[in-house]
């Protein structure tokens, strides 16, 4: 898939975002851009009668890419000796989620109309903002706090070899846990493998399984490639579009876990226990 058809697939998430009533800075984090890269893009959308309707029909991607062209085809252009310090509060919060510095440039490169900036000059920035970086004290852990159904917490972690009865060998094993933030109810499956399909799968299954649900969906983007997918750090654009089209279709929200922050973790009590 092309990396315009990505980028309007993102614009489309943050219109269904918008239509859910989610504030705007609150979009800028859950899309992982920044505060102005929202801003403009919001405007542009509106501008256009774009931003406001229905959440369960939403926009066209062809609808979008012609409304971002509209009004940015001119524009591209500016500022294209722009240094990249100015990018630094968006590297610093990709930083903060793993990304590498080719994880970075590509998301600058890929998010941001007026970034021109070279893949060593953010590789320069990197390893400053790094160096610059306190050493801090531990963290206080907080327990997670929320409404009846309206956190989930998933994780999706390799567990080694387990014995597969279904081929009666041993296997590499993954689980997939779900929490509720609330009630501290989990549901946990054991499988073999890491394919899109199951990921999804498991989501729906712990859906029926609690009956319902949440608002929103915390997963820890830390454990495996497959979840760390989803936010954009890979290359492998399919599994970002098909979480999105999950959570549009149950209306939920998705919300990484903030990297080194195993206290925000609801089910942090079970397996410690």
């Amino acid at each position: 898939m092309s990396q315009k058809r990505t980028d309007m697939d993102q614009l489309q998430e943050l219109v269904r975002l918008h239509r859910m009533g989610t504030g705007c800075r609150e979009v800028a984090r859950l899309l992982a851009i920044s505060p102005n890269t929202e801003r403009q893009y919001r405007e542009i959308l509106a501008a256009e009668g774009l931003l406001a309707g229905p959440v369960e029909a939403l926009p066209e991607l062809a609808a979008l890419k012609a409304a971002v062209g509209k009004h940015l085809g001119e524009k591209r252009t500016v500022q294209q000796t722009s240094s990249v310090e100015r990018w630094s509060e968006s590297v610093q919060a990709m930083m903060r989620k793993q990304a590498t510095p080719k994880a970075i440039y590509d998301c600058l490169r890929l998010e941001e109309p007026e970034f021109a900036g070279s893949l060593s000059a953010i590789k320069r920035l990197y390893a400053r903002l790094r160096g610059g970086q306190p050493v801090e004290a531990t963290d206080i852990a907080i327990p997670v706090v929320s409404a009846p159904g309206e956190i989930a917490q998933v994780d999706f972690g390799y567990v080694g070899k387990l014995y597969d009865p279904a081929q009666g060998v041993l296997r590499k094993a993954w689980v997939f846990v779900m929490v509720l933030t609330y009630s501290r109810h989990l549901f946990a499956r054991v499988v073999f493998d890491q394919r899109v399909t199951t990921w999804m799968a498991l989501h729906v299954e712990a859906f029926e399984r609690f009956g319902g649900v949440v608002t929103t969906v915390v997963p820890d983007n830390l454990k495996a490639a497959v979840v760390r997918a989803a936010f954009g750090f890979t290359e492998q654009p399919a599994l970002n579009r098909s979480y999105r089209e999950l959570a549009r279709h149950y209306g939920f929200k998705v919300d990484p876990t903030p990297p080194y922050s195993p206290e925000k973790k609801a089910y942090a009590s079970y397996c410690t226990s």
